[in-house]
């Protein structure tokens, strides 16, 4: 039965998909599985062979409770505990279920509105006997897929609620949850768009992960723990990103002042006794001991890439560009010291290119003996301080012959 039903709301779903002017197609089909399923129940009494039904359920509103509110006793302090998270994990269910609709349809979500709307309702339900809630994925995935298009839809479902919590609730003692399951099933599958999970794979791997976790941990566990998942995995990739960020060699493309990664560029071209390196994330003291160490084995890779090379032409500076290095702090400013300071151990020349203000600035701070950034160490670009330090390099050897 239940996969019978699942079949027919996909194909509604489909035939609406298809003709447009059969809108009501879908919206309809809900409500005749829920009824013709409640009939076949209750005309085969399906319910004494193993079929789980809705059962029996009160024809009443919830009494008020506000006279129950205490702000006193032994429990306060769980309850606010209880409240906090469970505050925490509604907001993100809610915010996270209202932006997967947004970009379905191409409107915006306003967070802030969103947490003062859970807040309110949730205070006035706290008053009447409610139950801790928020935008519900399935049941916004069942209203989604009736073709509803805005606020209004929640009017309608409010007040068919009420007139059947009030009126005829005995009629849907019969109905058999699966038909609900299968209601679900049917509206979440119509969100699921494989194009777009093929594109996160073939943009970023990484992401295609984070985006496995939440699916099957919302499919599988619940809303709350796949979200949770997904923060978790999200929030490591994050911490990976920041405490080991990309260095990239760059070369010169022939014919032009241009320095870009020989990895991406195939033309561009080392220059003999430089070391062109690009920090590609700001310095902190969560990546400094990294950076040290990465740039010691891209001196100690260069050395060993080509020998012969390197006994005409060996290596006499290494040139940071620092265009994307868009603060330090004091562990940055100790990493530019000790890397100087091998440097000169290693008789090689650490060159800086393109500083940011506030990283010239705390450098500078840091410089009152004035030994650590010299004025011939400082460059624009890449292109000037090739071009100026390669020329200083003629002079000396001409000096020295």
């Amino acid at each position: 039965m239940g996969f019978s039903f699942l079949v027919f709301l996909l194909v509604a779903r489909h035939v609406s998909m298809r003709r447009p002017k059969l809108f009501w197609v879908s919206a309809a089909a809900p409500l005749v599985c829920v009824i013709l399923s409640t009939f076949l129940v209750f005309a085969f009494k399906a319910q004494h062979h193993g079929f789980s039904v809705i059962g029996k359920l009160q024809e009443r509103l919830n009494p008020p409770s506000w006279n129950m509110l205490q702000f006193h006793g032994g429990h306060l302090g769980l309850s606010m505990k209880t409240g906090l998270v469970t505050g925490i994990i509604s907001l993100t269910e809610g915010i996270a279920v209202g932006r997967t609709f947004a970009s379905l349809m191409n409107y915006k979500v306003d967070g802030n509105k969103e947490m003062m709307a859970i807040g309110l309702m949730n205070i006035v339900g706290s008053s009447t006997s409610c139950y801790v809630t928020t935008g519900a994925f399935s049941r916004s995935a069942v209203n989604h897929n009736a073709g509803a298009k805005t606020a209004a839809s929640n009017i309608v479902m409010s007040i068919t609620v009420l007139v059947t919590i009030l009126f005829i609730m005995p009629l849907f003692q019969y109905t058999p949850n699966v038909v609900l399951g299968a209601i679900i099933v049917s509206a979440v599958v119509g969100l699921i768009d494989i194009p777009a999970a093929y594109h996160v794979w073939k943009m970023d791997k990484f992401d295609f992960i984070v985006m496995l976790c939440a699916f099957f941990g919302v499919i599988f566990i619940s809303v709350q723990h796949g979200l949770a998942i997904a923060v978790a995995v999200s929030i490591f990739k994050i911490l990976m990103q920041i405490t080991r960020p990309k260095t990239v060699l760059l070369g010169k493309i022939p014919g032009t002042d241009i320095y870009r990664d020989l990895h991406h560029y195939k033309e561009s071209v080392k220059i003999p006794g430089f070391l062109i390196l690009s920090i590609e994330a700001p310095i902190n003291f969560a990546n400094s001991t990294y950076l040290n160490e990465r740039v010691l084995r891209w001196i100690e890779e260069y050395e060993a890439e080509d020998p012969k090379m390197h006994s005409i032409s060996s290596l006499r500076f290494v040139i940071l560009e620092m265009s994307t290095v868009s603060t330090i702090d004091t562990s940055g400013v100790s990493f530019f010291k000790e890397l100087k300071q091998t440097m000169e151990n290693k008789g090689v020349e650490l060159v800086l290119v393109n500083l940011v203000g506030e990283v010239m600035e705390k450098l500078q701070r840091s410089n009152e003996a004035g030994d650590f950034m010299k004025p011939d160490c400082l460059f624009l670009t890449v292109g000037e301080a090739v071009a100026t330090l390669s020329a200083t390099i003629k002079s000396q050897s001409s000096n020295d012959v």
